[in-house]
């Protein structure tokens, strides 16, 4: 595949290739359907929804630097870089272990602690 090289002035030249026409036509019943085809519950309940608190906000509420979050998690410090700079995102375990440490911060250090 060759690399096809333009400059920024060429690139905010181009018409951008989103139908706006068909998203403004997409009804919640499309939505609906979408939703189902992809396998998921449109009438589920979110009021189990738990958002979880990133990584960056909870270390700096907590005080830590990056290296002494990253080891308080037992995680490399690599991989929370990856998390804080939006590279990665936390897999469900981690995202789990996050909720723990955002829910009772005193509990969860004092358990992951060597």
């Amino acid at each position: 595949m060759a690399i096809v090289r333009r400059t920024l002035d060429h690139i905010r030249r181009m018409k951008p290739r989103i139908n706006r026409a068909k998203i403004d036509a997409t009804m919640e019943a499309d939505i609906r359907r979408h939703m189902i085809e992809d396998g998921q519950d449109p009438d589920r309940n979110l009021s189990d929804f738990t958002p979880v608190v990133p990584p960056q906000v909870l270390r700096k509420h907590l005080g830590m630097t990056q290296a002494k979050f990253a080891r308080a998690l037992r995680i490399p410090l690599s991989t929370l870089r990856n998390w804080e700079q939006g590279r990665v995102l936390p897999d469900p375990a981690a995202r789990s272990l996050l909720t723990i440490v955002a829910r009772n911060p005193k509990a969860a250090l004092k358990a992951l602690a060597v």
